[in-house]
């Protein structure tokens, strides 16, 4: 895996390296001291993994993301020395395409790097991602699914890009929004807080983690918020799960879609937006052939147009819209 760093401290691209070099099979693709040299190298050598600094004189990691995600795409990943102190930025940089973020690796005084196990899980994923084929998804006949009562529902699937695209969306439901929201977005579980309070800033209706044991209730808004993957049970309560252990896409979007095929008693509606891959596209034709509206993001307003192109090739997107206009489509679905 070919690995490029981009900041602007000379230390700090130190403890990468050898943070990367530690790993077999990774390489360093190439380093840059600020944004504007990494749009460039980026162009000339599209590596397989950024780590991308922000906060940089001259060009900011955050326009630097932007550049790369629209003219040479692939997975950037945020590090920088403070997440929890750099929201703001975090936030901007993952709505133009980057994945997660991660603080900055240290050296202790005997030379070792402190604090990398989590920058090094996340490439690992991304590395596994290359070489992941679909998920198993046992799906119950209509027949076999529960009869019991339950609200309607909205599922809604992200990845690269998402975190913008899920904010313009859960901003434009209305207070009396009749359904239950669940949320699937591809990051790492110690990021999750930071995205439900940032999305409850952009929400009417209020926003939480999701908990084993909870069921999705009208007017609440649950985020999946595990590294396992998130399940619906015949009781219709969540659960998490460890399988498939080697999917790297976790939470996986397909998994969630795919158990609201076999559990969830009434049709919803489901989307599938913004994202690097192909998770979720089959859980999605599964919903469509349950009776679900199945709704997908568009190419023109999509960062990555991935997870939503996969869904359009396989027909289980019932409409392919603009951002503005899956809105809207739900509203009129569900406010009818």
């Amino acid at each position: 895996m070919r690995v490029a760093i981009v900041n602007d401290l000379a230390l700090a691209r130190e403890v990468l390296k050898r943070l990367l070099l530690s790993v077999p099979g990774y390489r360093i693709a190439w380093t840059a001291v600020d944004g504007l040299e990494a749009v460039r190298k980026a162009a000339e050598d599209t590596p397989d993994a950024i780590l991308m600094d922000l906060v940089m004189p001259g060009m900011d990691g955050v326009e630097a993301t932007r550049r790369i995600m629209k003219d040479n795409p692939c997975p950037i990943l945020l590090v920088t020395s403070s997440v929890s102190g750099n929201y703001s930025m975090v936030y901007e940089a993952m709505g133009h395409g980057g994945l997660d973020a991660v603080n900055t690796p240290t050296l202790d005084r005997d030379g070792t790097v402190r604090d990398g196990q989590g920058l090094l899980v996340r490439l690992s994923h991304l590395a596994n991602a290359k070489r992941v084929g679909s998920v198993p998804l046992a799906i119950s006949s209509p027949s076999d699914r529960p009869a019991r009562a339950a609200p309607p529902l909205l599922a809604l699937g992200a990845s690269t890009g998402g975190p913008e695209a899920l904010a313009r969306i859960v901003a434009a439901l209305p207070t009396e929004f009749p359904a239950a929201t669940v949320i699937i977005q591809h990051i790492g579980v110690d990021f999750v807080p930071s995205l439900v309070g940032w999305l409850q800033g952009r929400s009417r209706l209020r926003v939480r983690s999701a908990s084993a044991g909870d069921t999705p209730q009208v007017g609440e808004i649950l985020v999946a918020a595990s590294n396992d993957h998130l399940i619906l049970n015949r009781d219709g309560r969540l659960a998490y799960r460890d399988e498939p252990k080697d999917y790297p896409y976790r939470p996986s979007v397909d998994v969630f879609f795919g158990s609201l095929a076999a559990q969830w008693p009434n049709p919803g509606v489901a989307a599938l937006l913004t994202g690097m891959g192909a998770d979720g596209a089959r859980g999605l034709l599964h919903l469509r052939q349950a009776g679900w509206l199945t709704l997908a993001q568009d190419q023109s307003t999509s960062v990555v147009y991935g997870m939503p192109q996969a869904a359009a090739q396989l027909g289980a997107a019932r409409h392919i819209l603009p951002l503005s206009d899956l809105a809207e489509a739900i509203n009129a679905h569900f406010l009818r």
